[in-house]
């Protein structure tokens, strides 16, 4: 054990027990005994014992090698890591046997989230401490403050996000850490949930308005990039979709973005109608009569 502390620069005993107490639950389906990794610790000694998987030489494709380098480089970018440290070490291993040098290749940027921000709120997380944020909304276009209960820092779609049971809303919520605009942590903690998967991000809720849209071929991205409750193809590549509106100012902005390429056909109590009159106010413009 304290030769392994020395070589992968472990801390204490606990971390590097930790460690190898999930090593054992790691393998590939379907995760019976050949296929999952074996550790046995005893008297200060640790054996661990490959699976049989690992008995052939893993194959990667230039694709997959090039996802392992990106997403390497990704988590190495989260935080200060040491860049002589195991996790470098490899994905310089990796790139060698691409025939690349990966900080010129790729060049990954999770966002533009603060990282004194993004360390607070991950230390919260680890510390189960709440946190009082000033936070932006994006899709009703307000400020406000509020005390949350992260459990969870991730990365996707290229952003960061906390998720959090936020203490304003009564419920759990999502937030980008990017529109965070500061972060106190409080000496209040909170009990730990169990660990927490990342949710989409986003995610409209039942009781929000539906509204249907006519999407010129231009605007199929929609359907791809929302979660949209029904797609009726209308021909010549046209479709109309019908999705969940979370804000009127998200509302507004993706009309703005959809331009002439989107035509409101209904919405729940006049929302989309409300929206468009919305836009064409901000360019001095008279609503349509119908």
């Amino acid at each position: 054990m304290a030769d392994v502390r020395r070589r992968f620069g472990y801390k204490s005993e606990a971390e590097l027990q930790a460690d190898l107490d999930l090593l054992f639950m790691c393998g590939i389906y379907p995760y019976t005994p050949d296929s999952l990794i074996e550790v046995d610790i005893a008297e200060g000694r640790v054996w661990i014992r490959y699976a049989d998987w690992f008995a052939r030489p893993l194959r990667l494709t230039p694709a997959e090698a090039l996802s392992l380098v990106a997403a390497s480089s990704a988590l190495l970018g989260a935080e200060d890591h040491d860049a002589q440290g195991p996790l470098a070490r490899g994905l310089a291993k990796v790139a060698a046997a691409l025939g690349v040098d990966g900080e010129e290749v790729v060049d990954v940027e999770l966002g533009p989230a603060p990282p004194a921000t993004l360390a607070d709120l991950q230390r919260a997380v680890a510390e189960h401490r709440q946190v009082e944020i000033d936070y932006y909304g994006f899709g009703r276009d307000a400020r406000s403050t509020r005390v949350i209960d992260p459990t969870l820092v991730y990365s996707a779609d290229g952003q960061w996000y906390v998720a959090a049971y936020c203490h304003r809303a009564e419920a759990d919520r999502l937030f980008r850490v990017d529109r965070v605009e500061a972060a106190r942590l409080l000496d209040t903690t909170f009990t730990a949930a169990p660990a927490a998967e990342p949710r989409p991000v986003y995610q409209p809720g039942p009781d929000d308005p539906r509204i249907v849209l006519d999407l010129a071929a231009d605007a199929g991205w929609v359907t791809e990039q929302y979660p949209v409750e029904d797609v009726t193809p209308l021909g010549g590549g046209r479709t109309q979709v019908a999705l969940r509106v979370s804000g009127s100012a998200w509302l507004d902005r993706l009309l703005l973005r959809l331009g002439p390429s989107a035509r409101v056909v209904e919405g729940a109590s006049g929302v989309g109608r409300a929206a468009a009159q919305r836009v064409l106010e901000r360019y001095g413009a008279r609503p349509p009569s119908h």
